[in-house]
Formats: structure tokens, sequence, C-alpha cells
């Protein structure tokens, strides 16, 4: 698998540091962007002028915002594809945070661009920053057992946990999952963090206490000092938890499942974008909630 080329699209947070741990694993690496700065201190990894370029690698990964902007950014690969085929077991891999059911009507589209050569898995990631650049992350997949058993070298240069859940949309359908648990831990604790510091605790304090307790969590470990410390450095940008949380509320409707959790999170989400705190860091989810907050003085009036 060593000797296998790799396309990579999509160099951000994310991507730069995942293209980076799959070179050092000793695959060749050509990779898209577009912008130039994300090259720059990117150590063997090749540039492609173009997503078409990568047409002939072995696999392809797309690590971009959501399914939209991959569509976009392969519209002229899968059109070159549709002259002149690649060679059959080309995979396309998507590890962005989609839609379950758009990355299966995506899977369609490639494999008739491709007559039958191409195949789509998803393998949406987990573990933040820190799981990229350490090669640490969680990575979800979906996909044929055969499907896996060819790419899982290559995803194990990115991470530690690989799991194949399921046929295509899984993963993505796995990573809602992951969504709706991240997404509403940090808000709990995004609330407690509130209630706490306007009571006159130390939040701080709080959380060590907490994380000794039943409601520890690796959601408290990772998020809870930028909650305490009001650090909103974007690790990520908040925005696209809205997002993730709206594929849980899709696939919930699908298969008839309850999910009150996630429409109580969602319209979070929401008030957090409206408050044009969406770029930053998703702890930014405690100002949302202070911004919502009534003052004790305005409490007291209100009675």
């Amino acid at each position: 698998m060593t000797s296998q080329r790799v396309g990579f699209v999509g160099l951000g947070l994310m991507g730069a540091p995942m293209a980076a741990n799959i070179a050092i694993a000793g695959w060749a690496v050509t990779a898209w962007n577009r912008s130039d700065a994300a090259y720059e201190g990117l150590s063997g990894v090749q540039r492609a002028a173009s997503v078409d370029e990568l047409r002939n690698e072995d696999a392809i990964i797309f690590m971009l915002p959501d399914l939209p902007f991959i569509e976009e950014a392969a519209s002229d690969l899968l059109e070159s594809w549709r002259s002149v085929p690649p060679r059959p077991g080309t995979a396309v891999v998507i590890m962005s945070s989609v839609s379950p059911t758009a990355v299966r009507l995506f899977g369609e589209t490639v494999h008739h661009a491709s007559n039958g050569n191409a195949f789509v898995v998803d393998a949406p990631v987990s573990g933040g920053t820190a799981g990229a650049q350490g090669g640490t992350l969680a990575i979800m997949v979906g996909a044929t057992e055969s499907q896996f058993d060819h790419l899982k070298p290559l995803l194990a240069s990115m991470g530690t946990t690989v799991r194949r859940l399921g046929p295509l949309g899984s993963g993505s359908l796995a990573k809602a999952c992951n969504q709706l648990i991240v997404g509403t831990t940090t808000a709990a604790l995004a609330e407690a963090a509130e209630l706490a510091e306007r009571s006159g605790m130390d939040v701080a304090a709080l959380f060590e206490v907490l994380s000794g307790g039943l409601a520890g969590s690796r959601v408290l470990d990772n998020v809870g000092p930028r909650l305490a410390a009001k650090d909103y450095a974007p690790t990520g940008p908040a925005k696209f938890m809205h997002k993730d949380l709206g594929f849980v509320l899709d696939s919930a409707q699908a298969v008839g499942s309850a999910v009150p959790l996630a429409k109580a999170a969602i319209e979070l989400y929401a008030e957090l974008k409206r408050q044009g705190l969406g770029d930053q860091d998703l702890a930014v989810v405690r100002q949302t909630i202070a911004n919502l907050s009534l003052t004790p003085a305005a409490t007291s009036n209100s009675n």
C-alpha cells in the first residue's frame, strides 16, 4: 500500500495535518487547495494545479466543509472520467461531515461518471485539530468490507480508531451521532459554566471536580478548559455544528426516531450563528448562552 498514490483536496485546519501524516506514512501525496497559503510549511506533499490533475491517483480524499463544495470541486474530475474512465478500483474518500443520504447519491454519480471504475466511501473523522495533527483521529467508515480492507492502511495513517460501520452513508450517520453527543454536551457544559460563574463559583474548579465523577467525559477534558477561560480561538468553526445537527434531524425523520435534544441543540446553534459567532470555536456557545441570559436585575424586575 505504501507505493500507492493519493490525491488530497482541502488543506484546512484538519486537512493539512491529515495530508502530512499520509505522506509521513509513505504514500505519494498530491494535493489541491483553493488558497496558496495552505501549502506553506507542508512538507512531503506535491501541489496540484487543479482537482482534475488528480484523476489518475489510486485514491482521492476530500476534506471540504460540505458535500456541495465537494461536488463543485469534483465537477471537472468527473467530466474527465466520463471521457476517459479511471483505472478500476479508484477510491473517492469523503472525510468531511456530510449528509448520509446525499453521500449515497454522490456515490451513484461517481459510479456512473467513472463507468463503474471508481467507488465512494464516506469516512468522516472526530478528534479535532489535535487528533489531525497527532494522527489519532477516530474514523467512521461507510464502505463494503472489501473496500474497507483495501483502504484501511491509508486511513490508519491518519487515525488510531478506524471502524467500518456499514455500507456507504453509515460513516456519515455515525458522525451525525457523534456531533449530537458533542454538540449537546458542549452546550450543557456552557450552561453549567454560566450558571456557576454568575453564582460566584470558579468554573475551572467546578470542571476539575466534575471530571472526576460521572459527568467526566472527553468533551469536558477537551472543551472544558476553553469554556472556563472563555477562549474562543477557532480549532474548528462552531457554525459547522448547526450543519451537522441538521443531518441528525434528517436521518431521524427518515427512520421515525425522536430526537428532542437534537431539536433543542440545533435551535441554540442557529442562535449562535445569528449572533455572528459562527466562525469562532465551538466553545463560543457559552457566549451565545451568556448573550441570551438575563441579568440578575432584569430577572428581579420581571418577578
